[in-house]
């Protein structure tokens, strides 16, 4: 379903070397690299792996033939299209192994920082508006409460924090998805950025859905054919789901020591998305020391991350961060940083009437008839030996207990009282010692 988004402006792809605001010598070791690593022939090839456009990719390779790195082979294949084949000079493989002794990135030309900050202005979460609808649309296999509605959207719409706290198996996290989904368009991710010279990767196939590629055509009557800046990749936006695993390294840019090469962190490749810590409270790390890792971020829409050599600097943060937990807030957190979440909304069990709605929902899904005499025996047998509390994962727990004794009996799907008993003996476990 697509939003109401206004249309995020393309990276406009860099007609000329000095438009792509890298230096010479840092793009030229990028090239001499790439096609030593990947045995790269032809421009059109070469274009597409450090992704700029045809144009610039020539101005390159002229560059680093005046400095007798690259030759022609002189050679033209008829699979080629007529192109001019190239290839190292020995001082280019020498060169290219020097260069790849400081760092084993090759590939793509990555985005100085400064470009990068840019972009991430142009294509702010906080432009995203929200309506009630279209909340609703993405949320329409939940059954929720209209004032919980009343809350999250403008929390969404906002762009800012949300804290989800409530009892256990209440769709905290199906709430979480479904925000995601309701936001809906698409954003430029770079494949790298640069600062000071270290590349940092940015874009990850398992995080970024890439929805487009921009490629050069090099028979294109246009000089360059890109409709944006190739460094980049049309995604829909990112969502990062973390739980119980989370750990506050997580959170810093990864460096791998033998490669000599940055991985973006955690929040950085959510960075225009969703980022969602599920399960606070259940990480190694106290969650008051988890939310003080963020209160930069979340006040100043400013993260401060660390190159090796202790050097600190500044990336945007323009993430929309949901905290979900199944703690009361005042018991995890301080006031301080209670208030710099902006948002704080109570996710509770459902009524009666909800929790009928639900199961009736769920058993037509599931094919299961509904049976008035098994109904009666839940709610006035079974339910009041846990005090009339319900929750929004019980009627499909239920549900496909009944559905997996009914298979095993070699029975059609039904609903009796026996059956909601023998279910419901699995959705608890009986307060008792155990002999060892």
């Amino acid at each position: 379903m697509n939003m109401q988004v206004p249309n995020v402006i393309a990276p406009i792809p860099p007609k000329s070397l000095a438009e792509t605001g890298l230096s010479t010598v840092m793009m030229r070791d990028l090239l001499l690299k790439t096609i030593f690593r990947m045995n790269l022939e032809f421009v059109s090839e070469i274009s597409r792996q450090i992704a700029l456009p045809i144009p610039a990719t020539q101005e390159l390779i002229d560059l680093a033939r005046t400095q007798k790195l690259l030759q022609a082979t002189g050679t033209l294949h008829a699979t080629s299209g007529g192109e001019m084949g190239y290839q190292l000079t020995d001082s280019g493989k020498a060169r290219a192994l020097d260069a790849l002794g400081q760092s084993e990135y090759y590939g793509a030309m990555p985005v100085p920082l400064d470009v990068y900050r840019e972009q991430v202005r142009k294509q702010s979460i906080r432009n995203v508006q929200m309506t009630r609808q279209q909340l609703t649309g993405a949320m329409g296999h939940l059954i929720l409460p209209d004032e919980l509605l009343d809350h999250l959207g403008p929390a969404v719409g906002a762009g800012r924090s949300i804290l989800m706290y409530g009892p256990p198996g209440n769709g905290k996290s199906s709430i979480s998805n479904g925000i995601r989904d309701a936001i809906g368009d698409k954003i430029y991710i770079p494949r790298a950025i640069e600062y000071a010279g270290q590349v940092i990767t940015v874009y990850d196939p398992i995080v970024h859905s890439a929805a487009e590629q921009s490629v050069d055509d090099p028979n294109s009557l246009r000089r360059s054919s890109n409709r944006f800046d190739n460094r980049y990749v049309l995604c829909e936006r990112p969502t990062v789901i973390t739980g119980g695993e989370l750990s506050l390294d997580m959170l810093d840019l990864t460096y791998n020591p033998t490669a000599r090469t940055y991985t973006a962190s955690l929040q950085m490749k959510a960075t225009g998305g969703v980022f969602i810590i599920d399960d606070l409270g259940r990480q190694a790390e106290p969650p008051q020391k988890i939310v003080n890792r963020w209160i930069v971020p979340l006040e100043e829409n400013r993260d401060i991350l660390a190159l090796q050599s202790g050097e600190k600097f500044e990336v945007p943060f323009d993430t929309l961060v949901i905290f979900s937990t199944n703690f009361h807030p005042n018991e995890i957190f301080d006031k301080a940083a209670l208030r710099r979440i902006f948002f704080k909304i109570k996710i509770d069990g459902p009524n009666q009437e909800i929790f009928l709605k639900i199961f009736a929902m769920v058993a037509k899904k599931k094919k299961m008839p509904l049976d008035e005499k098994a109904l009666l025996h839940l709610l006035k047998v079974k339910y009041p030996t846990i005090d009339n509390i319900y929750a929004n994962y019980q009627p499909v727990f239920l549900i496909d207990q009944m559905i997996a004794i009914c298979n095993f009996e070699g029975i059609p799907y039904q609903m009796t009282p026996e059956l909601i008993d023998r279910a419901w003996a699995n959705m608890f476990v009986r307060d008792e010692k155990i002999i060892h």
